[in-house]
């Protein structure tokens, strides 16, 4: 039994952790050659990205090289609209993002009031996006399109592994992802209703956390980073 915590407002509101996960595939084009290289650039000077880590990249410097950064929006967002979700990403902050895979984790401790929207940039690497608990492996090619609750534990993985092991990821291999991500509201009522998210789950009388977090069978619980396990907080 899960239960999310999050932040309502000012108040504290809880929800079920949804095990939906919907993905896609979608047409776009390759980022621009001297856009990619930038993104190296960023990389490998300016940034510290150790396998595992998902970092923020700066996303208005790479309008400037993008001339199809819009048809790329538009694809997702006629993704979102084909789920039933309209004009879902049009209003919403977008960021770009890069991973070096990814640890198993969950965000519901930050995000617990949203969900995620990801589109991949990259070529296929041989990496997959994991939702263990959910059971689904989506294979990261450019074009990959996927909406998630923030609460569900995932992890960016090799294909032919059943774990995150940073040893898979050396500094000679290019395994890096660029994606934008969208947080969609999670209370937005088509949002709740494409990820089949229930509100108000926690039986009355319970204690109520002070901050956003995830509870197991009424432990707070973590995700293990190399199985993505969950497991209670000491």
């Amino acid at each position: 039994m899960l239960t999310s915590y999050f932040w309502s407002g000012d108040v504290i509101r809880t929800r079920s952790v949804s095990d939906v996960v919907l993905s896609g595939t979608v047409d776009i084009p390759a980022p621009p050659a001297r856009l990619l290289a930038d993104w190296q650039r960023e990389i490998s000077s300016r940034m510290v990205l150790e396998p595992g880590d998902v970092e923020v990249m700066p996303l208005a410097r790479a309008l400037m090289r993008w001339p199809d950064y819009t048809r790329c929006v538009q694809a997702a967002s006629g993704w979102t609209s084909a789920l039933g979700l309209p004009d879902a990403l049009a209003i919403r902050d977008v960021a770009l993002m890069a991973c070096r895979g990814a640890r198993y984790h969950h965000d519901g401790e930050q995000y617990g009031g949203a969900a995620f929207c990801n589109l991949f940039l990259s070529e296929d690497k041989g990496l997959d996006v994991h939702f263990p608990a959910a059971g689904r492996r989506i294979p990261l090619t450019r074009g990959t399109v996927m909406l998630f609750d923030t609460a569900q534990p995932h992890g960016v993985i090799q294909r032919g592994s059943s774990g995150f092991n940073a040893a898979e990821f050396p500094p000679d291999h290019d395994h890096v992802q660029l994606f934008l991500t969208w947080e969609l509201p999670i209370e937005d009522a088509h949002v709740a209703r494409a990820l089949k998210v229930d509100f108000d789950v926690a039986p009355t009388g319970s204690l109520q956390p002070e901050d956003e977090q995830v509870l197991l069978n009424g432990a707070h619980a973590t995700v293990c980073p190399e199985s993505g396990r969950w497991c209670l907080v000491d």
